[in-house]
């Protein structure tokens, strides 16, 4: 499975993004897919995540202004993005895993994207 995202950029502080992630290959297999981010010297953390069914999760922090999404039919995944800060600066990532999210928790993502930057400005 491959992933590749898009839609990241240069935003203002208060502005949205849309994020995008194609996945090709066995994308038959997948089930939970994710969205993940890691700023600048921080750790990498979880932003929001859905299964093949459409349940999803979101990290505690970002709930009412991140819509985590998905298009099965055209094996994509979205994240929309709103009422950004410049804390949200950072490098995403689109993650898939053949696993449930709640085995993913434990056992991790199998499939990576490259990433996508936004950058939030002040």
């Amino acid at each position: 499975v491959q992933l590749v995202e898009s839609g990241g950029g240069l935003v203002q502080a208060g502005g949205s993004l849309s994020l995008s992630c194609a996945a090709s290959g066995s994308t038959f297999t997948i089930d939970a897919m994710a969205w993940y981010r890691q700023a600048p010297g921080k750790e990498r953390e979880l932003v929001a995540a859905i299964t093949s069914g459409g349940s999803t999760y979101y990290a505690d922090s970002l709930k009412g202004r991140f819509t985590i999404s998905r298009d099965n039919a055209n094996n994509a995944l979205y994240l929309q993005m709103n009422s950004l800060k410049p804390e949200d600066t950072a490098m995403y990532y689109c993650a898939a895993s053949p696993r449930s999210f709640i085995a993913t928790i434990r056992w991790g993502m199998d499939y990576w994207g490259k990433g996508t930057l936004v950058t939030v400005s002040a």
